[in-house]
């Protein structure tokens, strides 16, 4: 009997715990004023969206990792009057987990401490829970906004695969991409609709 009030109280203490974590990295997204605009590629919606962000906040600067083919991207950007200075366009990126790998050593190198990542509604529990361990792994707080977009919420499988393959990355410094495409079809990405209507928009 005390063998099992011990076993509730420690089960009690860990989801305080982890409530309050949760709560605290909330607060401190609230409270952080981010210093640069993180888009995730996937449609171009995301880029519309961050170049007016940027033209309400001047001082912020904008990453987009792997979107539009750049000399759209910048038409997008200028359209807005966003300097080509303040635009910083990267293509490593192969999907979401390395959306987040292949910048987060660059920006903590800026001594750049909190983003807005900007993604679709859809894709953003997955992000957010690749952003928080990547990121969170180098003290960079995230500040999340959502997209709209016509397309439906992702499974939680792929916010299972990416939170894992992101916790591979944190202790041995690979993706695991390439055990992704060995996944059934469920746990695949579903930014593809979004990627073929954006090709048939831009007609270039």
């Amino acid at each position: 009997m005390k063998r099992r009030k011990q076993k509730r109280w420690l089960v009690l203490l860990l989801l305080l715990f982890f409530a309050g974590w949760g709560s605290y990295k909330q607060l401190r997204s609230w409270l952080v004023q981010p210093e640069t605009v993180l888009v995730l590629g996937g449609a171009e919606e995301r880029e519309h969206y961050a170049a007016k962000l940027a033209k309400q906040e001047p001082d912020v600067n904008v990453v987009v990792s792997s979107g539009s083919p750049e000399w759209y991207a910048k038409k997008i950007f200028e359209q807005e009057g966003i300097e080509r200075d303040r635009v910083y366009l990267d293509y490593r990126a192969q999907d979401t987990v390395t959306n987040f790998t292949t910048l987060v050593d660059d920006l903590k190198a800026q001594e750049i401490d909190s983003v807005y990542l900007v993604t679709s509604e859809n894709h953003m529990t997955r992000a957010r829970v690749i952003g928080e361990i990547v990121f969170g792994s180098r003290g960079i707080t995230l500040k999340p906004i959502a997209v709209p977009t016509e397309f439906p919420d992702e499974s939680w499988q792929k916010s299972v695969r990416d939170g894992a393959r992101s916790l591979l990355w944190l202790t041995t410094g690979r993706t695991g991409s390439s055990f992704r495409d060995h996944l059934p079809r469920r746990f695949h990405s579903s930014e593809v609709p979004e990627l073929e209507h954006r090709a048939e928009q831009l007609g270039h």
